[in-house]
């Protein structure tokens, strides 16, 4: 793993924050303030079940899980995330409940975290921030009714094809287990459909 410091994480987050809306010298300079680099290393929860979701993460390096568990206890992934994606139990950050889910890192983990509260300052003390804020909730919510979709209209084979177009890099740092899930399937299934490709 590359070693990213504070500086390189924050100068990231804030060329893509820039390239979503151009930010002022205060913003920039409260982000940095507000801002810490956080690691995690692989196998260990950025959040547990039932606990409030109290900062959002950018990740920098790795690779992430939601999950969630069933009425019978089974675990179901929600969400892979990696690099340029951000790691967030949406209900419990933004309602500051507990979490009915848990993120687990995949892999050893860099990652640039804001807290709710620093995320409120920003929203209250810097207007435009409001833009940056809008638009990444918006990808979300496109990515999240992307998924629910395509879970809903198409076939396993067509929801694998499509993941590896978006992401093909899952494939090597994922285990198969957690991809079927992800896609609604069983592992079985998933290698049948990885033999006839």
């Amino acid at each position: 793993m590359t070693k990213i410091d504070l500086d390189q994480a924050q100068a990231q987050i804030l060329h893509i924050f820039n390239s979503i809306y151009p930010m002022s010298e205060a913003l920039e300079k409260s982000i940095r303030q507000q801002s810490k680099l956080t690691t995690f290393r692989k196998k260990s929860h950025l959040l547990q079940f039932n606990e409030v979701n109290k900062s959002i993460y950018f990740i920098l390096q790795g690779c992430v899980r939601t999950y969630y568990l069933n009425d019978d206890g089974e675990e179901h992934t929600s969400w892979l995330l990696t690099e340029g994606e951000l790691a967030i139990s949406v209900y419990s950050f933004y309602s500051q409940q507990k979490s009915f889910e848990a993120i687990e890192a995949l892999e050893d983990c860099v990652t640039l975290e804001l807290t709710h509260t620093a995320l409120s300052h920003l929203y209250q003390q810097h207007l435009e921030f409001n833009v940056i804020g809008r638009y990444l909730t918006e990808q979300y919510y496109i990515e999240s009714e992307s998924k629910a979709n395509a879970l809903r209209m198409l076939s396993a084979k067509e929801r694998y094809h499509e993941l590896i177009l978006r992401k093909p890099q899952i494939l090597r740092r994922v285990p198969l287990g957690y991809i079927a899930s992800y896609l609604g399937i069983t592992q079985s299934t998933l290698s049948r459909i990885r033999a006839k490709i």
